[in-house]
């Protein structure tokens, strides 16, 4: 049974645990209650939890007047589910359904005004769920993971045959493994060339200092399931960029060698409403050099997009009654 915010425990500050129920499993959030009726909902990218994947974004949000709600996956950080540290593209889109469900009715928010918020593989997910809700006020794809297969071809340019290799067995050992109910076998989210790890490309290691700068979230496990990672090989979500029914802000780093510069291009040309920034710097730019252009960026456009544009909550139910809402984006 999903649980309102006011049958959670209040925390000290501007923001309070709350959770929800997806599927099977509970999810945990940080619900930060705004004052303008709009809300952004927000997850971290693979494998990175609320905390470090949020935080910095959500704060400056909230500062502006938007209820923010930002969880944790199925099988991550404080939300249930087993086994751990698996990330499967199905289940993650739920839990973003049921995020947004849930948004939708905390007491301060207008349900014409939820708006949702994702970097790297969330903005991948924020690709899919755009193109697949009509309820959506507005969507932020942050270094989109837009097309898996390309970046896992570029991917290959910044590994050693040997470490690809070693990680392609262990990834097969895994997914094998978890047919039958064993523990996953982990990898690093990122490493250097040569050595096991989910991310080696040049701009995959700044993630510690963009995300975890001293260590500030030492409870985030650093790991993922490396059977995770055949799995996001295949995941295209930009494909469905000109299907995508509400405003969309796309912020694309020059430098790109992760996510990468061209797909995330391709997804802003294609999309109905699209508005495009570009930052200088690689996959995590938006935390680091570039973090204040892209605050300002996505600010701006919540409030123009959101706050100033959004029909009111009548406006979408009159809507809706007309053209029942597909909830089942594509995996």
């Amino acid at each position: 049974m999903t649980r309102t915010p006011e049958e959670r425990p209040v925390m000290s500050g501007a923001r309070r645990k709350v959770s929800f129920t997806s599927v099977d499993a509970d999810c945990v959030a940080w619900h930060y209650p705004g004052d303008n009726g709009a809300c952004v909902v927000m997850a971290g990218a693979i494998a990175a939890t609320k905390e470090p994947g949020t935080d910095a974004f959500a704060a400056r949000f909230h500062d502006a007047g938007f209820t923010v709600l930002a969880f944790d996956y199925r099988h991550l950080g404080e939300s249930g589910g087993q086994p751990r540290q698996v990330v499967r593209i199905g289940e993650q889109l739920a839990d973003w359904n049921a995020a947004i469900d849930f948004a939708a009715e905390l007491p301060e928010v207008d349900p014409a005004r939820v708006a949702i918020w994702g970097h790297s593989l969330s903005g991948g997910h924020v690709l899919n769920l755009a193109a697949h809700r009509d309820d959506l006020a507005a969507a932020i794809a942050q270094s989109p993971h837009a097309d898996g297969q390309a970046i896992s071809r570029n991917a290959s340019r910044y590994q050693r045959p040997a470490a690809m290799l070693r990680f392609g067995g262990r990834a097969l050992l895994d997914a094998i493994g978890g047919l039958f109910g064993r523990a996953p076998l982990l990898v690093p989210l990122v490493g250097e060339p040569g050595t096991v790890a989910a991310l080696t490309t040049p701009d995959g290691a700044d993630m510690p200092r963009a995300l975890n700068p001293d260590d500030r979230y030492p409870d985030w496990r650093q790991t993922v399931a490396a059977r995770s990672a055949m799995r996001t090989g295949f995941y295209r979500p930009g494909r469905y960029a000109d299907r995508i029914r509400c405003p969309l802000l796309v912020i694309a780093c020059d430098q790109d060698h992760s996510a990468l510069t061209e797909p995330a291009l391709r997804v802003a040309e294609r999309a109905p409403d699209a508005e495009l920034v570009r930052l200088s710097g690689g996959h995590y730019s938006s935390y680091l050099a570039g973090h204040e252009p892209a605050v300002a960026a996505e600010l701006s456009f919540l409030r123009r997009r959101v706050l100033d544009a959004a029909p009111s909550a009548d406006d979408r139910h009159d809507e809706r009654s007309e053209s029942p809402r597909d909830r089942s984006p594509a995996r």
